[in-house]
Protein backbone atom coordinates (compact mmCIF):
# COMPACT_ATOMS: atom_id res chain seq x y z
CA UNK A 1 0.00 0.00 0.00
CA UNK A 2 2.82 2.38 0.97
CA UNK A 3 4.29 1.63 -2.78
CA UNK A 4 1.36 2.49 -4.28
CA UNK A 5 0.37 5.85 -2.61
CA UNK A 6 4.40 6.70 -3.39
CA UNK A 7 3.48 6.00 -7.11
CA UNK A 8 0.37 8.01 -7.01
CA UNK A 9 2.07 10.91 -5.25
CA UNK A 10 5.01 10.80 -8.00
CA UNK A 11 1.93 10.93 -11.05
CA UNK A 12 0.52 13.55 -9.10
CA UNK A 13 3.84 15.84 -9.13
CA UNK A 14 4.16 15.41 -12.52
CA UNK A 15 3.52 18.55 -14.94
CA UNK A 16 0.08 18.27 -16.04
CA UNK A 17 -0.67 19.64 -19.82
CA UNK A 18 -1.68 23.17 -19.46
CA UNK A 19 -4.35 25.03 -21.80
CA UNK A 20 -8.03 24.80 -21.65
CA UNK A 21 -10.27 21.36 -21.77
CA UNK A 22 -11.52 21.21 -25.53
CA UNK A 23 -15.15 19.31 -25.14
CA UNK A 24 -15.34 17.29 -28.65
CA UNK A 25 -17.89 15.12 -29.76
CA UNK A 26 -17.46 11.99 -32.18
CA UNK A 27 -19.99 13.81 -34.52
CA UNK A 28 -17.39 16.91 -34.51
CA UNK A 29 -14.50 14.92 -35.17
CA UNK A 30 -16.43 12.96 -38.42
CA UNK A 31 -17.54 16.38 -39.44
CA UNK A 32 -13.85 17.71 -38.98
CA UNK A 33 -12.32 14.58 -41.40
CA UNK A 34 -15.22 15.42 -44.06
CA UNK A 35 -13.95 18.90 -43.85
CA UNK A 36 -10.82 17.40 -44.31
CA UNK A 37 -11.20 15.65 -47.59
CA UNK A 38 -12.21 18.95 -49.26
CA UNK A 39 -9.82 21.04 -48.19
CA UNK A 40 -7.47 22.87 -45.86
CA UNK A 41 -9.09 23.08 -41.84
CA UNK A 42 -9.91 26.13 -40.62
CA UNK A 43 -7.57 27.18 -37.23
CA UNK A 44 -10.85 25.97 -35.41
CA UNK A 45 -10.96 22.44 -37.17
CA UNK A 46 -6.95 21.87 -36.89
CA UNK A 47 -7.21 22.75 -32.96
CA UNK A 48 -9.60 20.39 -32.29
CA UNK A 49 -8.35 17.95 -34.08
CA UNK A 50 -4.92 18.27 -32.75
CA UNK A 51 -6.44 18.08 -28.77
CA UNK A 52 -7.98 14.96 -30.28
CA UNK A 53 -4.60 13.44 -32.04
CA UNK A 54 -2.80 14.48 -28.06
CA UNK A 55 -5.19 13.05 -26.17
CA UNK A 56 -5.48 9.51 -28.14
CA UNK A 57 -1.66 9.53 -27.49
CA UNK A 58 -1.54 10.27 -24.30
CA UNK A 59 -4.04 7.61 -23.45
CA UNK A 60 -1.94 5.62 -25.31
CA UNK A 61 1.22 5.87 -23.01
CA UNK A 62 -1.12 5.62 -20.20
CA UNK A 63 -2.20 2.23 -21.53
CA UNK A 64 1.38 1.13 -21.79
CA UNK A 65 2.97 2.15 -18.87
CA UNK A 66 -0.47 1.00 -16.68
CA UNK A 67 -0.97 -2.34 -18.91
CA UNK A 68 -1.40 -4.42 -16.05
CA UNK A 69 -4.19 -2.22 -14.18
CA UNK A 70 -5.90 -1.96 -17.47
CA UNK A 71 -5.44 -5.43 -17.95
CA UNK A 72 -7.44 -5.64 -14.89
CA UNK A 73 -10.03 -3.20 -15.51
CA UNK A 74 -10.61 -4.78 -18.84
CA UNK A 75 -11.53 -8.66 -17.41
CA UNK A 76 -13.95 -6.67 -14.62
CA UNK A 77 -15.53 -4.82 -17.64
CA UNK A 78 -15.72 -7.83 -20.19
CA UNK A 79 -15.63 -10.31 -17.73
CA UNK A 80 -13.53 -12.83 -16.26
CA UNK A 81 -12.57 -15.59 -18.69
CA UNK A 82 -10.69 -18.45 -17.66
CA UNK A 83 -7.57 -18.01 -15.57
CA UNK A 84 -6.53 -21.19 -17.35
CA UNK A 85 -2.87 -21.33 -18.47
CA UNK A 86 -4.20 -21.55 -22.34
CA UNK A 87 -6.81 -18.37 -21.90
CA UNK A 88 -4.03 -16.55 -20.23
CA UNK A 89 -1.20 -17.54 -22.66
CA UNK A 90 -2.85 -18.69 -25.43
CA UNK A 91 -2.84 -22.59 -27.13
CA UNK A 92 0.43 -23.90 -28.06
CA UNK A 93 1.08 -23.85 -31.56
CA UNK A 94 2.93 -27.13 -31.33
CA UNK A 95 0.05 -28.98 -30.72
CA UNK A 96 -2.15 -27.77 -33.43
CA UNK A 97 -4.05 -25.39 -31.40
CA UNK A 98 -5.93 -28.44 -29.86
CA UNK A 99 -4.31 -28.60 -26.62
CA UNK A 100 -2.51 -25.92 -24.02
CA UNK A 101 0.08 -25.45 -22.77
CA UNK A 102 2.13 -28.31 -20.43
CA UNK A 103 2.02 -25.28 -18.19
CA UNK A 104 -1.55 -24.15 -18.60
CA UNK A 105 -2.85 -28.12 -18.15
CA UNK A 106 -0.87 -27.96 -14.94
CA UNK A 107 -2.43 -24.44 -13.65
CA UNK A 108 -5.74 -24.96 -14.54
CA UNK A 109 -6.65 -25.96 -11.05
CA UNK A 110 -5.26 -22.91 -9.02
CA UNK A 111 -9.07 -21.54 -10.27
CA UNK A 112 -11.21 -23.83 -9.96
CA UNK A 113 -11.66 -27.56 -8.79
CA UNK A 114 -9.58 -30.04 -11.00
CA UNK A 115 -11.12 -32.42 -13.03
CA UNK A 116 -8.43 -34.81 -13.82
CA UNK A 117 -4.25 -35.38 -13.75
CA UNK A 118 -2.42 -35.15 -16.43
CA UNK A 119 -1.40 -34.08 -19.79
CA UNK A 120 -4.78 -32.66 -21.82
CA UNK A 121 -3.53 -35.87 -24.63
CA UNK A 122 -3.74 -38.29 -20.95
CA UNK A 123 -7.12 -37.12 -20.37
CA UNK A 124 -9.62 -39.25 -21.04
CA UNK A 125 -12.80 -38.00 -23.15
CA UNK A 126 -15.79 -37.31 -21.06
CA UNK A 127 -18.54 -40.24 -21.30
CA UNK A 128 -21.73 -39.71 -22.87
CA UNK A 129 -23.34 -36.96 -25.02
CA UNK A 130 -24.58 -34.51 -22.80
CA UNK A 131 -27.62 -35.69 -22.07
CA UNK A 132 -28.92 -37.06 -18.42
CA UNK A 133 -29.83 -40.63 -17.94
CA UNK A 134 -33.28 -41.95 -16.08
CA UNK A 135 -30.85 -42.63 -12.97
CA UNK A 136 -29.74 -38.85 -12.80
CA UNK A 137 -34.13 -37.63 -12.50
CA UNK A 138 -33.50 -38.79 -8.54
CA UNK A 139 -36.57 -36.57 -7.63
CA UNK A 140 -38.72 -37.73 -10.63
CA UNK A 141 -41.70 -39.94 -9.66
CA UNK A 142 -41.61 -43.34 -10.79
CA UNK A 143 -43.80 -45.23 -12.03
CA UNK A 144 -44.49 -49.25 -12.92
CA UNK A 145 -45.38 -50.36 -16.26
CA UNK A 146 -46.23 -53.78 -16.72
CA UNK A 147 -47.15 -55.67 -19.78
CA UNK A 148 -50.75 -56.12 -20.77
CA UNK A 149 -50.83 -59.07 -22.64
CA UNK A 150 -47.31 -60.67 -22.04
CA UNK A 151 -46.77 -62.33 -18.40
CA UNK A 152 -43.78 -65.04 -17.28
CA UNK A 153 -43.57 -68.28 -19.17
CA UNK A 154 -46.08 -66.96 -22.45
CA UNK A 155 -44.24 -68.16 -25.83
CA UNK A 156 -42.08 -65.85 -27.56
CA UNK A 157 -44.62 -63.60 -29.86
CA UNK A 158 -41.13 -63.22 -31.89
CA UNK A 159 -39.68 -66.44 -33.03
CA UNK A 160 -43.13 -68.29 -31.89
CA UNK A 161 -40.45 -70.95 -30.78
CA UNK A 162 -39.22 -69.90 -26.89
CA UNK A 163 -40.62 -68.46 -23.97
CA UNK A 164 -40.09 -65.30 -22.21
CA UNK A 165 -38.44 -64.47 -19.06
CA UNK A 166 -38.59 -60.72 -17.04
CA UNK A 167 -34.98 -59.07 -16.90
CA UNK A 168 -33.82 -57.56 -13.86
CA UNK A 169 -33.58 -53.82 -15.49
CA UNK A 170 -36.63 -52.37 -17.05
CA UNK A 171 -36.52 -50.23 -20.07
CA UNK A 172 -36.17 -46.73 -19.20
CA UNK A 173 -38.49 -44.30 -20.21
CA UNK A 174 -38.57 -40.41 -19.57
CA UNK A 175 -41.11 -37.99 -19.64
CA UNK A 176 -40.78 -34.50 -18.46
CA UNK A 177 -43.60 -31.92 -17.72
CA UNK A 178 -43.87 -28.06 -16.83
CA UNK A 179 -45.41 -27.29 -13.16
CA UNK A 180 -45.82 -23.94 -11.49
CA UNK A 181 -43.06 -23.53 -8.80
CA UNK A 182 -46.31 -22.91 -6.54
CA UNK A 183 -49.13 -24.89 -7.68
CA UNK A 184 -52.32 -24.49 -5.54
CA UNK A 185 -55.38 -26.79 -4.93
CA UNK A 186 -58.83 -25.33 -3.72
CA UNK A 187 -61.14 -27.65 -2.21
CA UNK A 188 -65.02 -26.91 -3.09
CA UNK A 189 -66.31 -28.18 0.07
CA UNK A 190 -70.14 -28.95 -0.27
CA UNK A 191 -72.42 -26.80 2.51
CA UNK A 192 -75.79 -27.97 4.18
CA UNK A 193 -78.13 -25.66 5.46
CA UNK A 194 -80.61 -26.59 7.97
CA UNK A 195 -83.91 -25.05 6.48
CA UNK A 196 -85.38 -24.14 9.83
CA UNK A 197 -82.69 -22.73 12.32
CA UNK A 198 -80.28 -21.59 9.41
CA UNK A 199 -77.53 -23.91 10.30
CA UNK A 200 -74.86 -24.56 8.27
CA UNK A 201 -72.61 -27.71 7.78
CA UNK A 202 -69.65 -27.18 5.36
CA UNK A 203 -68.23 -30.49 4.31
CA UNK A 204 -64.65 -31.24 6.64
CA UNK A 205 -61.47 -31.19 4.09
CA UNK A 206 -60.06 -33.88 3.43
CA UNK A 207 -57.56 -35.73 6.07
CA UNK A 208 -54.33 -33.83 5.75
CA UNK A 209 -54.99 -30.84 4.41
CA UNK A 210 -55.10 -28.99 7.40
CA UNK A 211 -56.38 -25.24 8.14
CA UNK A 212 -52.85 -23.43 6.65
CA UNK A 213 -53.25 -21.71 3.05
CA UNK A 214 -49.64 -22.15 2.87
CA UNK A 215 -48.14 -25.32 3.18
CA UNK A 216 -44.27 -26.05 4.10
CA UNK A 217 -43.49 -26.84 0.45
CA UNK A 218 -44.36 -23.14 -0.34
CA UNK A 219 -42.06 -21.63 1.81
CA UNK A 220 -39.78 -24.07 0.85
CA UNK A 221 -39.80 -23.29 -2.85
CA UNK A 222 -40.38 -19.02 -2.48
CA UNK A 223 -36.78 -19.72 -0.34
CA UNK A 224 -35.31 -22.16 -2.59
CA UNK A 225 -36.07 -19.78 -5.65
CA UNK A 226 -35.59 -16.55 -3.51
CA UNK A 227 -31.96 -17.16 -1.96
CA UNK A 228 -31.20 -20.20 -3.85
CA UNK A 229 -31.63 -19.33 -7.46
CA UNK A 230 -31.41 -15.49 -6.82
CA UNK A 231 -35.24 -14.77 -8.41
CA UNK A 232 -36.43 -11.72 -6.60
CA UNK A 233 -40.07 -11.64 -5.38
CA UNK A 234 -41.36 -9.64 -8.16
CA UNK A 235 -39.96 -12.01 -10.73
CA UNK A 236 -41.67 -15.04 -9.26
CA UNK A 237 -44.49 -12.67 -8.78
CA UNK A 238 -44.88 -12.18 -12.72
CA UNK A 239 -44.01 -15.74 -13.37
CA UNK A 240 -46.92 -17.22 -10.65
CA UNK A 241 -49.39 -14.89 -12.00
CA UNK A 242 -48.93 -15.84 -15.67
CA UNK A 243 -49.57 -19.35 -14.33
CA UNK A 244 -52.89 -18.36 -12.72
CA UNK A 245 -51.24 -18.55 -9.29
CA UNK A 246 -51.25 -14.89 -7.84
CA UNK A 247 -48.65 -14.78 -5.39
CA UNK A 248 -47.72 -11.17 -4.12
CA UNK A 249 -44.17 -10.65 -3.39
CA UNK A 250 -45.21 -8.95 -0.33
CA UNK A 251 -47.33 -12.33 0.51
CA UNK A 252 -44.06 -14.17 -0.46
CA UNK A 253 -41.85 -11.85 2.41
CA UNK A 254 -44.32 -13.05 4.90
CA UNK A 255 -44.20 -16.84 4.23
CA UNK A 256 -40.74 -17.08 3.95
CA UNK A 257 -39.89 -14.42 7.23
CA UNK A 258 -42.61 -17.20 9.60
CA UNK A 259 -40.76 -19.93 8.24
CA UNK A 260 -37.13 -18.46 9.11
CA UNK A 261 -38.69 -18.44 12.60
CA UNK A 262 -39.07 -22.52 12.20
CA UNK A 263 -35.81 -22.48 10.55
CA UNK A 264 -33.70 -20.38 13.16
CA UNK A 265 -33.08 -23.31 15.73
CA UNK A 266 -31.35 -25.69 13.10
CA UNK A 267 -29.04 -22.34 11.58
CA UNK A 268 -28.52 -21.92 15.19
CA UNK A 269 -27.35 -25.67 15.48
CA UNK A 270 -24.73 -25.37 12.37
CA UNK A 271 -23.32 -22.15 13.70
CA UNK A 272 -22.70 -24.36 17.08
CA UNK A 273 -21.41 -27.26 14.55
CA UNK A 274 -19.12 -25.18 12.36
CA UNK A 275 -17.54 -23.68 15.46
CA UNK A 276 -16.28 -26.98 16.21
CA UNK A 277 -14.50 -27.16 12.75
CA UNK A 278 -11.10 -28.77 12.16
CA UNK A 279 -10.62 -25.68 8.78
CA UNK A 280 -12.66 -22.75 8.48
CA UNK A 281 -12.37 -20.18 5.19
CA UNK A 282 -13.75 -16.75 5.76
CA UNK A 283 -14.05 -14.22 3.22
CA UNK A 284 -16.72 -11.19 2.37
CA UNK A 285 -18.42 -9.15 -0.39
CA UNK A 286 -20.13 -6.15 -0.41
CA UNK A 287 -23.97 -5.87 0.47
CA UNK A 288 -26.75 -2.98 0.63
CA UNK A 289 -29.14 -2.71 3.30
CA UNK A 290 -31.31 0.31 3.23
CA UNK A 291 -31.95 0.80 7.02
CA UNK A 292 -28.92 0.59 7.99
CA UNK A 293 -27.73 4.32 8.69
CA UNK A 294 -24.44 5.39 9.98
CA UNK A 295 -25.81 5.89 13.11
CA UNK A 296 -27.37 2.34 13.31
CA UNK A 297 -24.16 1.10 12.11
CA UNK A 298 -22.11 2.72 14.72
CA UNK A 299 -24.56 1.29 17.16
CA UNK A 300 -24.33 -2.68 16.39
CA UNK A 301 -20.12 -1.96 15.91
CA UNK A 302 -20.23 -0.66 19.68
CA UNK A 303 -22.57 -3.61 20.41
CA UNK A 304 -20.08 -5.55 19.32
CA UNK A 305 -17.09 -3.86 21.26
CA UNK A 306 -15.60 -2.53 18.11
CA UNK A 307 -15.08 1.34 16.97
CA UNK A 308 -16.43 2.21 13.82
CA UNK A 309 -13.61 4.16 12.65
CA UNK A 310 -16.19 5.79 10.08
CA UNK A 311 -16.77 2.41 8.71
CA UNK A 312 -19.52 2.94 5.81
CA UNK A 313 -19.37 -0.08 4.28
CA UNK A 314 -22.14 -3.28 4.86
CA UNK A 315 -21.06 -6.58 4.00
CA UNK A 316 -21.87 -10.44 3.80
CA UNK A 317 -19.23 -12.71 5.36
CA UNK A 318 -19.06 -15.86 4.37
CA UNK A 319 -18.09 -18.76 6.50
CA UNK A 320 -17.04 -21.99 5.23
CA UNK A 321 -16.13 -24.88 8.19
CA UNK A 322 -15.08 -28.52 7.79
CA UNK A 323 -16.46 -30.53 10.65
CA UNK A 324 -14.83 -34.39 10.19
CA UNK A 325 -16.68 -35.12 6.79
CA UNK A 326 -19.06 -32.31 6.98
CA UNK A 327 -18.45 -29.21 5.23
CA UNK A 328 -21.25 -26.05 6.82
CA UNK A 329 -21.88 -23.00 4.56
CA UNK A 330 -22.78 -19.79 6.86
CA UNK A 331 -23.35 -16.01 6.03
CA UNK A 332 -24.19 -13.20 7.70
CA UNK A 333 -25.08 -9.77 6.86
CA UNK A 334 -24.41 -6.63 8.48
CA UNK A 335 -21.74 -3.91 8.86
CA UNK A 336 -19.19 -6.39 10.66
CA UNK A 337 -15.91 -7.84 8.32
CA UNK A 338 -15.59 -11.40 7.98
CA UNK A 339 -13.19 -11.63 10.76
CA UNK A 340 -15.97 -9.92 13.04
CA UNK A 341 -18.27 -12.50 12.45
CA UNK A 342 -15.53 -15.57 12.60
CA UNK A 343 -14.48 -14.38 15.88
CA UNK A 344 -18.34 -14.40 17.08
CA UNK A 345 -18.77 -18.37 15.59
CA UNK A 346 -15.26 -19.06 17.36
CA UNK A 347 -16.69 -17.84 20.52
CA UNK A 348 -18.24 -21.11 20.76
CA UNK A 349 -15.98 -23.81 20.30
CA UNK A 350 -15.21 -26.53 22.71
CA UNK A 351 -12.45 -25.03 25.41
CA UNK A 352 -10.64 -28.13 25.26
CA UNK A 353 -10.24 -28.42 21.06
CA UNK A 354 -7.17 -27.03 19.32
CA UNK A 355 -6.86 -23.95 17.28
CA UNK A 356 -8.73 -24.28 14.31
CA UNK A 357 -6.87 -23.73 10.57
CA UNK A 358 -7.73 -20.78 9.31
CA UNK A 359 -7.39 -20.23 5.23
CA UNK A 360 -8.18 -16.03 4.08
CA UNK A 361 -7.21 -14.14 1.58
CA UNK A 362 -3.82 -11.39 3.20
CA UNK A 363 -6.37 -8.74 4.24
CA UNK A 364 -5.92 -8.32 8.16
CA UNK A 365 -10.34 -7.76 8.51
CA UNK A 366 -10.32 -11.50 7.74
CA UNK A 367 -8.55 -12.11 11.20
CA UNK A 368 -10.96 -12.98 14.26
CA UNK A 369 -8.97 -10.31 16.75
CA UNK A 370 -7.80 -12.14 19.69
CA UNK A 371 -8.99 -15.92 19.06
CA UNK A 372 -6.12 -18.03 18.29
CA UNK A 373 -5.93 -19.80 14.58
CA UNK A 374 -3.88 -21.16 12.45
CA UNK A 375 -3.83 -18.54 9.30
CA UNK A 376 -2.87 -20.07 5.87
CA UNK A 377 -3.22 -17.99 3.18
CA UNK A 378 -4.81 -18.57 -0.36
CA UNK A 379 -2.88 -19.30 -2.89
CA UNK A 380 -4.77 -18.55 -5.70
CA UNK A 381 -4.93 -14.84 -4.75
CA UNK A 382 -1.66 -14.63 -5.18
CA UNK A 383 -1.61 -16.56 -7.92
CA UNK A 384 -4.01 -13.47 -9.63
CA UNK A 385 -1.51 -10.83 -8.76
CA UNK A 386 0.33 -12.85 -11.54
CA UNK A 387 -2.18 -12.92 -13.73
CA UNK A 388 -2.80 -8.91 -13.52
CA UNK A 389 0.93 -8.41 -15.24
CA UNK A 390 0.68 -11.13 -17.29
CA UNK A 391 0.75 -8.99 -20.41
CA UNK A 392 3.73 -6.93 -19.00
CA UNK A 393 5.90 -9.61 -17.77
CA UNK A 394 5.35 -12.87 -19.70
CA UNK A 395 7.76 -14.95 -19.13
CA UNK A 396 8.42 -14.78 -15.01
CA UNK A 397 4.69 -14.98 -14.85
CA UNK A 398 4.68 -18.52 -17.07
CA UNK A 399 7.34 -19.71 -14.66
CA UNK A 400 5.37 -19.04 -11.72
CA UNK A 401 2.04 -19.68 -12.88
CA UNK A 402 3.57 -23.33 -14.36
CA UNK A 403 5.40 -23.74 -10.60
CA UNK A 404 1.90 -23.80 -8.99
CA UNK A 405 0.21 -25.82 -11.29
CA UNK A 406 2.91 -28.42 -10.05
CA UNK A 407 1.50 -27.73 -6.91
CA UNK A 408 -2.29 -27.67 -7.68
CA UNK A 409 -1.53 -31.17 -9.67
CA UNK A 410 -0.12 -32.78 -7.08
CA UNK A 411 -2.70 -31.98 -4.58
CA UNK A 412 -5.33 -33.44 -7.32
CA UNK A 413 -3.29 -36.74 -7.09
CA UNK A 414 -3.97 -36.94 -2.95
CA UNK A 415 -7.30 -36.07 -3.52
CA UNK A 416 -7.82 -38.82 -5.82
CA UNK A 417 -5.86 -41.24 -4.38
CA UNK A 418 -7.82 -40.48 -1.14
CA UNK A 419 -5.04 -39.68 1.38
CA UNK A 420 -5.66 -39.05 4.86
CA UNK A 421 -4.89 -35.16 5.80
CA UNK A 422 -1.90 -36.72 7.44
CA UNK A 423 -0.57 -38.77 4.72
CA UNK A 424 -1.29 -35.71 2.75
CA UNK A 425 1.14 -33.66 4.78
CA UNK A 426 3.81 -36.52 3.53
CA UNK A 427 2.87 -36.54 0.30
CA UNK A 428 3.39 -32.35 -0.27
CA UNK A 429 6.43 -32.42 1.81
CA UNK A 430 8.07 -34.92 -0.64
CA UNK A 431 6.61 -34.00 -3.76
CA UNK A 432 5.85 -30.12 -3.38
CA UNK A 433 8.26 -29.00 -0.56
CA UNK A 434 11.46 -29.16 -2.34
CA UNK A 435 9.71 -27.28 -5.90
CA UNK A 436 8.16 -24.30 -3.27
CA UNK A 437 11.62 -24.25 -1.61
CA UNK A 438 13.02 -23.52 -5.31
CA UNK A 439 10.08 -21.11 -6.17
CA UNK A 440 10.65 -18.92 -2.57
CA UNK A 441 14.73 -19.12 -4.02
CA UNK A 442 13.69 -17.99 -7.19
CA UNK A 443 11.57 -15.02 -5.63
CA UNK A 444 14.35 -13.20 -3.55
CA UNK A 445 16.44 -13.77 -6.49
CA UNK A 446 14.32 -11.77 -8.68
CA UNK A 447 14.58 -8.96 -6.16
CA UNK A 448 17.80 -8.77 -4.49
CA UNK A 449 19.57 -10.01 -8.34
CA UNK A 450 17.85 -6.98 -9.52
CA UNK A 451 16.56 -8.11 -12.18
CA UNK A 452 12.57 -6.83 -11.55
CA UNK A 453 12.51 -3.11 -9.94
CA UNK A 454 10.34 -3.60 -6.47
CA UNK A 455 8.10 -0.85 -6.99
CA UNK A 456 7.13 -2.24 -10.68
CA UNK A 457 3.58 -3.92 -10.78
CA UNK A 458 5.44 -7.90 -10.91
CA UNK A 459 8.07 -6.19 -7.92
CA UNK A 460 4.39 -5.64 -5.74
CA UNK A 461 3.43 -9.31 -6.59
CA UNK A 462 6.66 -10.79 -5.77
CA UNK A 463 6.69 -9.04 -2.33
CA UNK A 464 2.48 -10.06 -1.98
CA UNK A 465 3.93 -13.59 -1.85
CA UNK A 466 6.92 -12.96 0.16
CA UNK A 467 5.69 -11.21 2.68
CA UNK A 468 3.18 -14.34 2.95
CA UNK A 469 5.47 -17.25 2.25
CA UNK A 470 4.76 -19.05 5.80
CA UNK A 471 1.08 -18.19 5.31
CA UNK A 472 0.70 -19.48 1.58
CA UNK A 473 3.10 -22.86 2.30
CA UNK A 474 0.90 -23.70 5.50
CA UNK A 475 0.03 -27.26 3.64
CA UNK A 476 3.58 -27.91 4.07
CA UNK A 477 3.16 -28.12 7.52
CA UNK A 478 -0.59 -28.42 8.44
CA UNK A 479 -1.99 -31.59 8.05
CA UNK A 480 -5.50 -30.98 6.42
CA UNK A 481 -4.13 -27.30 5.14
CA UNK A 482 -5.82 -26.56 2.15
CA UNK A 483 -4.72 -24.38 -0.90
CA UNK A 484 -6.61 -21.62 -1.36
CA UNK A 485 -9.80 -20.09 -0.02
CA UNK A 486 -12.07 -20.99 -3.32
CA UNK A 487 -14.15 -22.85 -1.67
CA UNK A 488 -15.33 -19.98 0.31
CA UNK A 489 -15.70 -17.68 -2.72
CA UNK A 490 -17.80 -20.28 -4.49
CA UNK A 491 -20.13 -19.69 -1.66
CA UNK A 492 -20.16 -15.84 -1.82
CA UNK A 493 -21.59 -16.49 -5.05
CA UNK A 494 -24.80 -17.25 -3.55
CA UNK A 495 -24.89 -13.85 -1.66
CA UNK A 496 -23.34 -12.25 -5.05
CA UNK A 497 -26.31 -13.67 -7.41
CA UNK A 498 -28.96 -12.26 -5.08
CA UNK A 499 -26.84 -8.85 -4.80
CA UNK A 500 -27.16 -8.59 -8.60
CA UNK A 501 -31.06 -9.70 -8.73
CA UNK A 502 -32.58 -7.97 -5.92
CA UNK A 503 -29.45 -5.32 -5.72
CA UNK A 504 -30.33 -4.94 -1.82
CA UNK A 505 -32.30 -5.94 1.41
CA UNK A 506 -34.58 -3.47 2.86
CA UNK A 507 -33.74 -3.96 6.69
CA UNK A 508 -32.07 -5.97 8.82
CA UNK A 509 -34.47 -8.58 9.58
CA UNK A 510 -34.77 -9.12 5.76
CA UNK A 511 -30.67 -9.82 5.64
CA UNK A 512 -31.32 -12.36 8.28
CA UNK A 513 -33.96 -14.10 7.11
CA UNK A 514 -31.89 -14.51 4.05
CA UNK A 515 -28.51 -15.73 6.08
CA UNK A 516 -30.85 -18.35 7.49
CA UNK A 517 -31.93 -19.70 4.36
CA UNK A 518 -29.04 -19.42 2.09
CA UNK A 519 -26.91 -21.51 5.17
CA UNK A 520 -29.60 -24.09 5.01
CA UNK A 521 -29.92 -24.22 1.19
CA UNK A 522 -26.20 -24.23 0.52
CA UNK A 523 -25.06 -26.79 3.41
CA UNK A 524 -27.23 -28.85 2.13
CA UNK A 525 -25.81 -28.75 -1.47
CA UNK A 526 -22.36 -29.38 0.41
CA UNK A 527 -23.22 -32.32 1.97
CA UNK A 528 -25.05 -33.72 -1.13
CA UNK A 529 -28.71 -33.15 0.57
CA UNK A 530 -31.88 -31.81 -1.28
CA UNK A 531 -32.36 -28.50 0.03
CA UNK A 532 -35.86 -28.49 -0.47
CA UNK A 533 -36.89 -31.71 0.77
CA UNK A 534 -34.71 -30.65 3.81
CA UNK A 535 -36.44 -27.62 4.67
CA UNK A 536 -39.69 -28.84 4.21
CA UNK A 537 -38.85 -31.71 6.66
CA UNK A 538 -37.29 -28.92 9.39
CA UNK A 539 -40.89 -26.94 8.89
CA UNK A 540 -43.00 -29.97 9.59
CA UNK A 541 -40.98 -31.50 12.59
CA UNK A 542 -40.49 -27.87 14.15
CA UNK A 543 -41.20 -29.39 17.65
CA UNK A 544 -39.01 -31.83 17.46
CA UNK A 545 -36.16 -29.88 15.69
CA UNK A 546 -36.46 -27.22 19.08
CA UNK A 547 -35.92 -30.29 21.29
CA UNK A 548 -32.74 -31.71 19.37
CA UNK A 549 -31.27 -29.55 16.63
CA UNK A 550 -28.51 -31.55 16.36
CA UNK A 551 -30.26 -34.43 15.37
CA UNK A 552 -31.28 -32.25 12.29
CA UNK A 553 -28.60 -31.31 10.38
CA UNK A 554 -28.32 -31.82 6.59
CA UNK A 555 -26.07 -34.95 7.20
CA UNK A 556 -28.59 -36.38 9.44
CA UNK A 557 -31.80 -35.28 9.18
CA UNK A 558 -33.24 -38.20 7.49
CA UNK A 559 -32.12 -40.92 10.51
CA UNK A 560 -34.19 -38.73 12.47
CA UNK A 561 -37.16 -38.28 10.08
CA UNK A 562 -37.13 -42.47 9.93
CA UNK A 563 -37.08 -42.29 13.80
CA UNK A 564 -39.84 -40.14 13.88
CA UNK A 565 -42.05 -42.19 11.65
CA UNK A 566 -40.98 -45.04 13.84
CA UNK A 567 -42.90 -43.52 16.85
CA UNK A 568 -39.59 -43.03 18.80
CA UNK A 569 -40.03 -40.82 21.89
CA UNK A 570 -37.29 -38.35 20.28
CA UNK A 571 -35.37 -38.51 17.27
CA UNK A 572 -31.84 -40.43 18.57
CA UNK A 573 -28.64 -38.51 16.29
CA UNK A 574 -26.45 -41.48 15.26
CA UNK A 575 -22.78 -41.14 17.09
CA UNK A 576 -21.36 -39.18 14.31
CA UNK A 577 -23.20 -36.43 15.09
CA UNK A 578 -21.67 -35.38 18.13
CA UNK A 579 -19.35 -32.88 16.57
CA UNK A 580 -18.33 -30.94 19.73
CA UNK A 581 -15.58 -33.66 20.72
Amino acid sequence: MKRRARRAKERRAQPKQQGARLEIKLDDLKGIVERAKIGPLSSTDLAALTAAVDTLAFVTQELLVQGASIERLRRILFGSQSEKMDKIFGKDPSDGGGAATTGGREGDAAGADVKGVGSAGERPKPPGHGRNGAAAYQGATRIKVAHTDLHRGDGCPGCTKGKIYPLLEPAMLVRIKGVAPLAANVYECDQLRCNLCGEVFPAPAPAGVGDKKYDETAAAMIGLLKYGAGLPFNRIEKLERGLGIPLPASTQWEVVEEAAKLLAPAHDALVDAAAQGEVVHNDDTSMKVLELTQESREEILAAAGKVANDRTGVFTSGIVAQVQDHRIALFFTGPKHAGENLADVLRRRADELRAPIQMCDGLDRNLPGDLETIVGNCLAHARRHFIDVVSAFPDECRHLLETLGVIYKNDATARARGLSPGERLRFHQAESGPIMAKLETWLRDQIEGRKVEPNSSLGEAIAYMRDRWPALTLFLRMPGAPLDNNICERALKKAILHRKNALFYKTLNGAHVGDIFMSLIHTAELNHAGPFEYLVALQRHHENVVANPSAWLPWNYEYALAQVARGAQGPRPPPSSDLRG
